[in-house]
């Protein structure tokens, strides 16, 4: 599925590729992979459960999105966060992210990323 997912990216004009694992009531899973800086996030409903499978990522929580834009309903993307607090992945790390908290991943100067993502519903 991982090679699946690196042709998404490529062909993605933000460097990532996800297939839908799972759908249920209160939540859905995805396996992501990542070949670039991602953008910054901001869900309003929604828990993320970041489960890293392989590669290494800074990931930015908190802080503001200059310039953030509401790409779909309860859900803004922007071009970076100013601020947050930084934090070190690398495969085998798990790390929760609260609803209307901004975050980013980037990749460090790595190539690849890959996590597994819960996504809580309800919030």
């Amino acid at each position: 599925m991982t090679q699946a997912l690196a042709g998404k990216a490529a062909s993605d004009p933000h460097h990532s590729g996800t297939q839908r694992l799972g759908d249920f009531t209160n939540e859905y899973f995805l396996l992501a992979h990542r070949e670039a800086d991602g953008q910054a996030e901001w869900h309003e409903n929604e828990v993320d459960v970041f489960i890293v499978q392989s590669g290494s990522a800074t990931l930015i929580v908190g802080g503001t999105m200059p310039g953030a834009e509401t790409v779909s309903p309860h859900e803004k993307r922007g071009a970076s966060i100013q601020g947050g607090v930084r934090q070190k992945l690398s495969a085998g790390d798990i790390v929760r992210i609260p609803t209307r908290t901004s975050h980013q991943l980037l990749l460090d100067g790595g190539h690849e990323f890959t996590y597994f993502v819960v996504k809580v519903k309800g919030y």
